[in-house]
């Protein structure tokens, strides 16, 4: 079963949503704002997909982001893991993680149709 990381309000997360309930596939959610991410997990999903995919510099969170902080984490993978883990909405959402270890940040049908065979 994948399980779907993200805030309930996010247009993003509500597609992402919409699209299993479409596929009759039953996911399970995490509420970054009631579970928010460990920093095992913020380690691990930074591994597998990278900044450039895991940071959403397009929101309003990262708006509200000092510029020494800013260029900190756009340097230093430390420095950035304990930016996501202390402030989720940072995250790029939806992330969906799939048994055998598939992660896919954002909306992407093609690849939750593939991990789902």
């Amino acid at each position: 079963m994948p399980t779907l990381y993200g805030i309930p309000n996010c247009d993003s997360v509500k597609k992402a949503k919409a699209w299993f309930a479409q596929q009759d596939v039953a996911i399970t959610f995490v509420d970054f704002k009631k579970t928010p991410p460990t920093k095992p997990m913020v380690d691990e999903w930074l591994a597998a997909v990278g900044r450039d995919v895991l940071l959403n510099r397009r929101g309003l969170a990262w708006r509200g982001v000092d510029e020494v902080t800013r260029a900190q984490v756009l340097d230093d993978d430390t420095a950035l893991v304990a930016l996501l883990v202390e402030n989720p909405l940072l995250i790029k959402r939806p992330v969906v993680a799939f048994e055998g270890g598939l992660l896919t940040v954002g909306v992407n049908e093609a690849l939750w149709r593939e991990a789902l065979g």
